[in-house]
């Protein structure tokens, strides 16, 4: 049996999955307005079982680092294909991005982890109604589009990654108090991380999936093996006395970013009291390429 300061890890890994992504440097005026189009963007995108894309903000940029000298905000984006991640982006940073007040868009992915290229601004231009205009520095090719209180000024293309969904650690504990303590240490310590993003809620699930469902319809339900309210109707996979279990699900640019993302999240949440077990989500190597062992974390 394997061990973590007294808590059970079961010698077992998360499965995850290829998936495209991107990283963009929102700025503005203000940390406020930057930190506001960010949240926005990233709304509802936690799963792309349900969302168009998976996103949450990687952190704050400094003033000497954003292209334009502003305050801003990391955010990255992920989906299954290029296709679909240019879209659900033109779509998400038109919607929030453009509309708020001050923001420009940047592309933040260095030049060894593109794989590809996705068109943002080169597809927002239209917005501008012919008035638009395009400005070349150096490799980058800026859009100005004219907006209300100025311009919005957004790169023509951005960088697409080789990236990976779908890590995870599942967080068996005594009640709910005590587990959600472990899981936001857990979410702190990620959030500490370059690279990765926990795209659920606050970093936090507590309605984690199982592929498939009784309902042809759904194609994934409730993880009710995880599920201590139904322990008498199902097949429990629980430690006796655990009462609440709470999932992260972390994304990265790289499988090193979710690895360390993993690693750091396992070795924080073990620092808690009232946990009992940290195990992880897989279908026996049938969902994704990606493995994530969790003896190779401790």
């Amino acid at each position: 049996m394997l061990k973590l300061r007294d808590v059970e890890v079961l010698d077992t890994f998360a499965e995850a999955f290829p998936m495209a992504g991107v990283r963009l440097v929102i700025t503005a005026i203000t940390d406020r307005w930057a930190e506001t189009a960010a949240r926005e963007f990233c709304g509802n995108a936690s799963s792309v079982i349900g969302c168009n894309a998976e996103a949450a903000i990687e952190g704050v940029v400094s003033v000497e680092e954003t292209p334009d000298g502003r305050p801003g905000v990391k955010v990255l984006a992920f989906a299954f294909d290029d296709k679909k991640l240019e879209k659900a982006v033109q779509s998400r940073v038109g919607q929030n991005v453009l509309t708020c007040p001050t923001t420009a868009c940047y592309d933040g992915l260095e030049g060894e982890l593109q794989s590809s290229r996705i068109s943002v601004g080169g597809g927002l231009r239209y917005f501008g109604d012919g008035m638009q205009s395009s400005k070349k520095l150096g490799e980058h090719r800026y859009w100005r589009v004219p907006v209300m209180d100025g311009e919005f000024v957004c790169d023509d293309r951005f960088g697409v990654c080789k990236g990976v969904g779908g890590g995870n650690l599942l967080l068996c504990g005594v009640d709910i108090e005590q587990t959600l303590t472990a899981a936001e240490a857990a979410v702190a310590a990620v959030g500490e991380v370059s690279g990765c993003i926990l795209p659920f809620p606050g970093g936090i699930v507590r309605a984690g999936s199982k592929v498939g469902s009784k309902y042809d319809k759904l194609p994934a339900s409730t993880n009710d093996p995880y599920c201590p309210s139904v322990r008498a109707l199902t097949e429990s996979s629980l430690p006796v006395d655990c009462n609440c279990v709470y999932e992260l699900v972390i994304d990265g640019v790289s499988f090193e970013a979710v690895q360390s993302g993993m690693r750091a999240g396992l070795h924080a949440a073990c620092e808690t009291d009232g946990l009992l077990r940290v195990t992880a989500g897989n279908y026996g190597g049938k969902l994704g390429k990606h493995h994530f062992h969790l003896r190779d974390l401790l």
